[in-house]
């Protein structure tokens, strides 16, 4: 069964509730102020609404915006040094995902290499930048040279940014002068890598996603390579630090230690050496109740988990905190006994809503799967219930997968989950012929089918369905969108690359294509969906993107527009408008009307585009920025700004 909150719960329910008005009270609510021209956390704001509004740009304007700036990344002169230092690698990144941050008219934002940077919002000029030199260490894990961005900290006249970056440190920097906080650490800095309980191979173990800042309490997520040789990883243990000081101020074991609440769901001391189970995406506060939700992802590796036999908490669950203590107030596993990589992969979305007439401060989790959860987020009471269904078995020797997984009533799937005959491609008799011969050769089933020996399909992927650029929120409308793409994975159970390895299975995930190189499932490939949570029914569905209708195989075929497969960009949402960017082939920047999904204009943009946008107002105007470039093609990674002329 999914636990909210442990047995005997009218106890724990008064202690927590007592402690939550005591909280309430006491909290610094200034910590979370945010102005209308500002942009202050990752997603706007702490509750990740990626909300703003602003109106200046609207539908009757938006097509005349033009490129009012361009920042280029001081990254490219360390780039230009490296050409000659052969013996460092490459400095090139993934993507440049980063989302900037706007607070008393300046704009801060990270570099993939770890630098940060103060920028004139209204004109793009660098007002100044610190380079910690973190990329002297080598290539980070996961995804190497990769930001998401920073957070921000202030008590009304001293001002910090949050960077967590590298291989891999914690930093803290003086916003108004771009220096190291010297009180801050070791000279404005704390080793991640340090303190986690037990001593981790450094090459796996890396922080990609902002860190948050609850009261004086900042809060560091991490990351984890997950396709491994071995049991043993590094601990996905989320950590609170003290935001003047860098002194640890308490840790959340999300692989529970012995005597400690979901030990029992681990058996075999699988505790002693299970990794992952981490916050490697973005986190969510609220810090009138003072608590931060965490959104913890898989165990590693992530498709076998013989030697993790239980339901593993708290890997696969949104866990909610007392941000000032780190004890844990309730949670919910979204995944029993994980094999499929399907961590959730956004910040959930702090919501107030109206439901049968009575108001709830809810959280919204969307999931790779399909599914938004959705909580009482004080309580972690199910706003709709949620159903605990039946599901295959795992015929892989040595694996036990839970018999039941929860499904959610409402509100319905932003996308359709599961691998079957049904939903292959039939376009044509001919192409679905030749996709059902490609299917027969795997092992394939409805959702949560676990992977057998041999070749697999999992659908959706381990990109989703959602990924890390989440949804966003309206709090005048209490409508939700949510962006997705209908990707999926193979994977195959085999045996380890490595004699010396301690496991006898070892998955392997690659992409897949269809027949004559189209995507093997139905359209829509990628999508836009409206949900009204006061309801929790959708009202509108859009594909984001033409898709594949001129591939050679499709022509004389009348096709609506198929969506695009590929990921998209993360979606900011303002009083009339939503954006939303298509990247790493497309390369553009759509325009919504949030009432109808009706595209109203489009940019085409110089470089890929995988990150979230922001707006903000300077000097009387409004401004769109977001981030381009970057990745093997080695693009010119820059920040972007439109605006009406």
């Amino acid at each position: 069964m999914s636990l909210v909150v442990p047995a005997r719960r009218s106890r724990f329910f008064s202690r927590t509730l007592s402690a939550l008005i005591t909280t309430a009270l006491l909290w610094p609510v200034a910590t979370s102020a945010q102005t209308n021209t500002d942009w202050s956390a990752y997603g706007a704001d702490k509750a990740n609404t990626k909300y703003s509004p602003l109106s200046q740009i609207n539908a009757d304007n938006v097509q005349r915006l033009e490129v009012a700036w361009t920042w280029t990344s001081v990254d490219e002169d360390v780039r230009a040094k490296n050409d000659i230092i052969r013996d460092r690698g490459s400095f090139r990144s993934y993507a440049y995902e980063v989302t900037p941050l706007m607070v008393n008219g300046k704009l801060y934002t990270t570099t993939s290499l770890g630098q940060i940077a103060a920028i004139d919002p209204a004109t793009g000029a660098t007002l100044w930048s610190y380079d910690p030199v973190l990329y002297v260490d080598g290539r980070p894990a996961v995804h190497g040279f990769m930001t998401r961005g920073l957070a921000y900290w202030t008590n009304g006249t001293e001002e910090r940014l949050l960077y967590a970056a590298g291989r891999t440190y914690l930093l803290s920097i003086d916003a108004a002068t771009g220096r190291p906080d010297p009180d801050f650490g070791r000279g404005g800095r704390i080793d991640l890598k340090q303190g986690l309980g037990r001593t981790i191979d450094p090459s796996l173990y890396a922080v990609s996603s902002p860190p948050i800042v609850v009261g004086d309490v900042v809060i560091v997520g991490s990351a984890m390579t997950e396709g491994t040789d071995y049991r043993e990883a590094p601990p996905g243990h989320v950590r609170g630090f003290n935001v003047h000081t860098g002194e640890l101020q308490w840790i959340f074991h999300t692989v529970p230690q012995p005597g400690e609440y979901g030990a029992d769901t681990w058996q075999s001391d699988a505790w002693t050496i299970t990794g992952g189970t981490n916050v490697w995406t973005v986190m969510s506060a609220d810090p009138e109740l003072g608590l931060v939700y965490l959104p913890v992802g898989t165990p590693v590796p992530d498709y076998y988990g013989g030697h993790r036999l239980g339901t593993n908490l708290f890997a696969n669950s949104l866990v909610a905190l007392n941000a000032k203590t780190g004890e844990r107030v309730w949670h919910f596993q979204f995944v029993h006994h994980s094999v499929w990589d399907y961590d959730p992969p956004a910040a959930p979305n702090l919501i107030d809503i109206v439901v049968d007439g009575r108001p709830i401060k809810a959280v919204a989790q969307i999931t790779k799967q399909g599914f938004t959860f959705v909580f009482d987020r004080v309580t972690g009471e199910p706003v709709w219930p949620i159903e605990e269904r039946a599901v295959p078995q795992s015929t892989v020797l040595g694996e036990v997968t839970s018999p039941t997984q929860p499904y959610p009533t409402k509100p319905p799937l932003f996308l359709t989950n599961g691998a079957t005959e049904d939903d292959l491609i039939d376009f044509t008799p001919e192409l679905r012929a030749e996709a059902l011969e490609i299917f027969n050769e795997y092992h394939a089933g409805p959702l949560y089918t676990p992977p057998a020996p041999g070749p697999n399909i999992i659908r959706p992927g381990w990109s989703g369905g959602a990924n890390w650029w989440g949804a966003a929120f309206d709090p005048e409308t209490q409508r939700l969108y949510v962006p997705s793409w209908a990707h999926f994975s193979t994977v195959e159970i085999v045996p380890p690359n490595n004699a010396d390895s301690d496991l006898t299975i070892r998955p392997q995930v690659r992409d897949l294509s269809g027949p004559r190189g189209l995507p093997l499932f139905k359209p829509p490939y990628s999508q836009l969906v409206a949900f009204d949570m006061n309801a929790g029914d959708k009202l509108w569905h859009i594909p984001v993107g033409e898709g594949p209708r001129n591939h050679e195989a499709l022509q004389g075929l009348e096709l609506p527009p198929l969506g695009n497969f590929e990921k998209l960009g993360g979606p900011l949402l303002t009083k009339t408008l939503l954006f939303i960017g298509q990247g790493f082939e497309t390369n553009r920047l759509g325009v919504y009307d949030k009432n109808t999904g009706e595209e109203l204009w489009w940019l085409q943009l110089p470089a890929r585009f995988h990150a979230a946008p922001i707006t903000y107002m300077a000097d009387g105007k409004q401004y769109i920025v977001f981030a381009v470039g970057g990745g093997v093609s080695a693009q010119t990674e820059q920040l972007m700004a439109l605006a009406l002329p």
